[in-house]
């Protein structure tokens, strides 16, 4: 049994209206989920294949961090799509440091979010102090690569030019 913290202001997109969520994750990772509504703390407990089970953590960790479940049920699409986070905190000397950050990973009306997920066809989330990814190793690698650039403050325009080649090579079929 594996146990995962979800944020207060995310378990009700976990358990979905009615339960819903929570019985398609149930249905389709083969696990249970007990949800503890007062800690936020998830148990899953693996229920049929524990290989297809041990992706359920990663599905209720991906919802908790605000991806939708659709997005954090993908994961189970493909074996090949994994689910990273990075605490973008670490790069950060203080909250007025990581809200700037944030603003950074984000860009003007989210354009630098957008044109992560549009230019790597990963999904991308910011969400707290975090940063999620969800695709191919491949697409997730270049989504890492571009967010330690812009914090690690590359202007715009160079992480864009990075992320158009990475769009070029991954299109293009070729190997990062």
């Amino acid at each position: 049994m594996q146990h995962v913290k979800v944020p207060q202001d995310r378990l009700g997109v976990l358990i979905g209206e009615g339960g819903e969520t929570m019985r398609e994750i149930e249905r389709r990772a083969e696990v249970r989920l007990d949800i503890d509504s007062e800690s936020g703390s998830v148990a899953i407990d693996a229920t049929g294949d524990p290989v297809t089970a041990m992706v359920a953590p990663d599905i209720v960790r991906a919802i908790g961090r605000g991806f939708k479940p659709d997005a954090a049920l993908s994961l189970l699409d493909d074996e090949m799509r994994m689910f990273e986070l990075i605490d973008i905190e670490d790069a950060t000397r203080n909250k007025n440091d990581l809200q700037r950050q944030k603003g950074r990973l984000i860009g003007e009306n989210g354009r630098t979010r957008e044109l992560m997920e549009e230019l790597t066809g990963a999904e991308v989330v910011i969400y707290g102090t975090t940063l999620g990814i969800i695709g191919q190793p491949e697409e997730v690698q270049a989504v890492r690569r571009a967010a330690e650039m812009i914090l690690d403050g590359a202007p715009h325009g160079a992480v864009y030019g990075f992320l158009e080649r990475k769009h070029n090579e991954l299109t293009r079929g070729v190997e990062l």
